[in-house]
């Protein structure tokens, strides 16, 4: 086979693999945006994380949805504060904590939960709670 007839069925392997790949950035983006919009009415579900992760994916794959999100007037406000300088607002800060508190807490009053899972899982989310507080507010 020669060269020419070689490169085409290559090049409609990549055209592809670029076409599946933009889906799977665009289908990241949808769900991240569906997670961060139940956050809105579960107080257990962050928001702003989502929203994070689905401004991400759609700069990968869907330029259009991403420019939508950081244009949006109730969503693009954290999403750029994030992007800027990676702050996190006071409020959040102590919603957070205050979660991750009660969860930690609440833990304990299971009984047949192992003793690491009792330990390790309040460790982790103190050493979130210090990573997030060590943020900049603006």
């Amino acid at each position: 086979m020669s060269e020419p007839e070689r490169a085409v069925p290559d090049e409609k392997r990549v055209l592809m693999r670029k076409r599946i790949a933009m889906l799977l950035w665009r289908a990241l983006a949808i769900a991240a945006v569906g997670l961060a919009i139940l956050g809105t009415v579960l107080p257990v579900l962050p928001t702003v994380p989502f929203l994070l992760v689905a401004a991400w994916a759609a700069g990968k794959g869907w330029p259009a949805f991403e420019r939508w999100l950081l244009d949006h007037a109730h969503f693009g406000p954290p999403i750029r504060r994030w992007r800027e300088n990676g702050a996190v607002p006071r409020r959040a800060k102590w919603a957070s904590t205050l979660m991750m508190a009660g969860s930690a807490i609440g833990l304990q009053f299971f009984a047949n939960i192992p003793l690491w899972t009792r330990i390790g899982v309040p460790a982790v989310m103190g050493c979130v709670a210090v990573w997030l507080w060590m943020r900049p507010e603006e």
